[in-house]
């Protein structure tokens, strides 16, 4: 899931210097919610993980 947020971060850098500002701020948005998305998921891990 990380690595997908990259992606779309990368997109998005990529589109912005192009000048295709429509698909710059659609992945931009994408990423951002992807890693938020991660964020949650490894704090709510951290938690409840495995205990040995």
């Amino acid at each position: 899931m990380l690595g997908n947020a990259m992606l779309f971060l990368i997109i998005a850098i990529v589109a912005g210097v192009l000048g295709f500002s429509g698909i710059a701020g659609v992945a931009s948005t994408i990423a951002q919610i992807l890693f938020v998305l991660f964020l949650i998921l490894f704090i709510v891990s951290l938690f409840t993980g495995r205990r040995r």
